[in-house]
């Protein structure tokens, strides 16, 4: 079997894997290491000045990013080598690269930990308000504490919408485009975009991997948001998705978002920046439900895109 096979039998496999096992030990985690080597430099470039922290937050982007795409590149690499293997079945072979590829793509993957946590929220806000908004303080950057039960719900849907995304969706485009080396320097500019992208405090240093991390989320965000219309199986135009992404300062995360407002009727909003679908009613338990069933849908969809993007791939190269 050719490293084509290989690839496509690795995508519903860590999707397994994902479902079935979750998150590896934090001590094996690589996005852990990520943002062990992220929170190291950060501190330091903030301590600069502005044109030093952003040169500075570059060049240690662009090192983050060229180690962990080395490093995926160092494991296929050597998986691939096992095809070389003399005297074994190459079926099985085939068949081990694909188990070991998986459980290498699927640390990129938290599709099982994002639901569980979108989940938890509505089981605190049963619960209290102030246990709702401690639960939601463990997906969100926002102040929490002056959001009412309908906000932090609204957030947890929000984040669920935008993280599908940043999550599923684009780590696996990204893994059909140019294998697991493309799939951890995604998951790396992502983590630096959540660690170093905010203003504030990394106004500058975080400036290149807010960047970076726009650029390859561009095209992954609109393939949510276009999968989520389609497992919600009811019409929305482009153009409305349009209107809605526009209205939040992101130019990837209002994508999703908007869809997900749309699709299940209801208002999302970040208070005193955006409200997603005005008109849509405000949020309740069962739109939590929906909207984890609607992501869940999307999730293997977006398996299925990948698998047919990898092999659009491979036919342009010739397999």
């Amino acid at each position: 079997m050719s490293w084509f096979w290989v690839s496509l039998c690795a995508i519903p496999l860590a999707l397994v894997i994902d479902r079935r096992w979750g998150e590896p030990p934090v001590w094996l985690h690589p996005v852990v290491w990520m943002g062990r080597f992220l929170g190291a430099l950060g501190p330091r470039l903030c301590a600069l000045s502005p044109a030093s922290a952003l040169v500075g937050g570059m060049l240690a982007w662009s090192l983050g990013a060229c180690l962990v795409a080395a490093f995926g590149l160092a494991v296929a690499l050597l998986l691939q080598m096992g095809g070389l293997l003399a005297g074994v079945d190459a079926l099985w072979v085939a068949v081990v690269q694909a188990v070991l590829l998986a459980l290498m793509l699927k640390p990129m993957l938290a599709w099982r930990m994002l639901r569980d946590e979108v989940a938890a929220v509505e089981l605190a806000l049963a619960e209290s308000l102030s246990a709702g908004r401690s639960q939601l303080q463990r997906l969100v950057s926002r102040d929490v504490t002056h959001l009412d039960a309908t906000t932090v719900r609204e957030s947890a849907i929000e984040t669920l919408a935008e993280n599908l995304n940043d999550s599923v969706i684009a780590p696996l485009f990204w893994f059909a485009v140019g294998g697991l080396p493309a799939a951890a320097l995604y998951r790396f500019a992502n983590t630096a975009d959540a660690m170093w992208g905010y203003r504030g405090r990394y106004e500058w240093a975080g400036k290149w991997a807010a960047r970076a991390d726009d650029v390859l989320s561009w095209l992954p965000a609109r393939l949510t948001a276009g999968l989520l219309v389609i497992a919600s199986k009811r019409r929305l135009s482009w153009s409305t998705l349009r209107r809605q992404a526009a209205q939040t300062p992101s130019p990837n995360g209002g994508w999703p978002m908007g869809a997900m407002a749309l699709l299940l009727g209801i208002q999302l909003r970040k208070p005193g920046v955006y409200v997603l679908h005005a008109d849509g009613v405000l949020a309740q338990p069962h739109h939590t439900q929906q909207a984890l069933a609607c992501a869940g849908r999307v999730v293997w969809a977006g398996g299925a895109c990948s698998a047919l993007l990898l092999w659009g791939t491979a036919l342009l190269k010739g397999m």
